[in-house]
């Protein structure tokens, strides 16, 4: 393993020893809502790591997911742009190999790269286990869409088993990559996806303890998030180890709002869960540690969305600052990362399946199907909770955002249409289809079938 990871490095741009750019991990959990944290006082839950590096560091506590399902928003990480425009518009999407990704903007700056876990952006059997959709990562372990207990992992195109919890077991690889990656003197990037919590739900017994008096659905939900945050202790603990834990910045966010069977805590009480544009399926925790430039702990209420993470790491790689020859969406914030009195540059824009939102702090345009020229209007600073639509109340302000919107919304189609790339699409989107009905994996479905995350084979998320 050790080999074939070193390997992969050696094969890299090699950087002087001295190279004392940051390193970069990028932590997303699946379905966790805004309120599934022992810092925002979940009656059930405890997250000591997590709470940890809210004391330790820097706790956005109104981040927003790039919209409120889960291929989407992981296009939004990669590219810094609107799911739409990346050809991502349902879950389980291929992201289009003409955008242009953090990953790939790092490993040309001479980071060594990997991505471990979910990955849900590409067409499933391409993904898994052929090689689809990685450009910009110097290796990768990875599924398509779930996986759980005693973890099935595709690493770079070939099939491996694993023992135990899934999320553990992403992080303990993981640690073998920044090892071998340290030991060169390169910084590294690395993306790590956990699967969790998102259903089937299948926690050991041991991490389901503390949820005894609960039902099973929640005993294994919750159950689930006391492995990822304690996997996400073990990362934490071996860079403090190694002694690069000052200079590197850990970044910690879910994929999306919560869901409904464990409401209300799910979400701190927010309305909406996955699937709405309303606060609760789309506002979602997020954490970044990084000692060498956050050194008091702080919790802030800077808005700000996954789609300010490439511009943002761009600027923190010490890349020079170029104007994209595209439309991006999210704004460089690492000013907010560090400065108490950031206010931000730019609205926070959402599309997704006719559903929309636009958040121009501290008011935010709400519509159930943009298309129908229906909009909702809340003040998110005096109404937190969305429960009184001002927009006939507030005409100026209505009409400003909706004007703005709409001017955004035309930018996504051209960008949809292939605008944004020289000469177009240089390949159609490929087909939706059901995975498990394709003949590429028909070698392997009996061996899938039997797999809980599996048994009942479905293509939704």
């Amino acid at each position: 393993m050790r080999i074939l990871i070193a390997i992969f490095l050696l094969t890299g741009q090699c950087l002087p020893a001295q190279d004392r750019r940051p390193n970069i991990i990028l932590l997303m959990s699946d379905d966790q809502g805004w309120g599934e944290t022992g810092y925002r006082n979940h009656p059930n839950l405890r997250t000591p790591q997590l709470d940890a590096m809210a004391a330790n560091g820097l706790r956005l506590d109104h981040f927003y997911a790039g919209s409120p399902l889960c291929s989407p928003t992981r296009a939004s990480v990669l590219t810094g742009r609107n799911n739409d425009r990346t050809g991502v518009l349902v879950v389980g999407q291929a992201m289009r190999l003409q955008e242009k990704t953090i990953a790939q903007t790092l490993q040309q700056a001479g980071y060594a790269t990997a991505h471990f876990g979910k990955w849900h952006l590409s067409d499933a059997p391409e993904t898994w286990p052929e090689h689809h959709g990685f450009d910009g990562f110097d290796y990768w372990l990875a599924t398509t869409n779930f996986f759980d207990r005693n973890p099935i992992l595709s690493r770079n195109g070939q099939f491996v088993d694993f023992s135990g919890g899934p999320s553990e077991t992403i992080v303990r690889e993981a640690l073998r990559f920044i090892d071998s990656a340290r030991r060169t003197g390169r910084p590294f990037f690395l993306t790590i996806w956990f699967g969790s919590p998102h259903q089937p739900w299948v926690a050991s017994e041991d991490d389901r303890k503390a949820f005894a008096g609960l039902d099973s659905l929640s005993q294994h939900h919750y159950g689930e998030l006391v492995e990822l945050d304690r996997s996400i202790g073990d990362l934490r603990r071996q860079i403090h180890r190694w002694g690069i834990a000052d200079n590197t910045l850990l970044w910690f966010n879910s994929d999306n709002g919560g869901v409904k069977p464990f409401a209300p805590a799910v979400n701190g009480g927010l309305r909406g869960f996955k699937g709405d544009v309303y606060e609760g399926g789309i506002r979602v925790p997020c954490l970044v540690e990084w000692p060498a430039r956050i050194k008091k702990p702080r919790v802030s209420d800077f808005p700000a969305v996954t789609m300010d993470i490439f511009p943002t790491l761009a600027h923190v790689a010490g890349l020079p600052p170029t104007a994209p020859d595209y439309p991006m969406d999210g704004t460089d914030i690492l000013y907010a990362l560090t400065s108490d009195t950031a206010m931000r540059r730019k609205p926070i824009p959402f599309r997704y399946q006719g559903k929309a939102a636009w958040v121009d702090f501290p008011y935010k345009l709400v519509s159930r199907n943009y298309r129908s020229g229906r909009f909702e209007l809340y003040n998110l600073q005096s109404d937190p909770l969305e429960t009184t639509d001002l927009f006939s109340r507030e005409p100026a302000i209505a009409q400003r955002l909706v004007e703005a919107f709409q001017q955004w919304s035309l930018s996504v189609d051209r960008s949809h249409s292939g605008h944004d790339y020289p000469g177009g699409l240089r390949q159609a989107d490929p087909p939706a289809r059901s995975w498990f009905e394709s003949g590429e994996y028909a070698p392997w479905m009996e061996m899938l079938r039997k797999r809980p995350e599996y048994r009942q084979l479905s293509s939704q998320e």
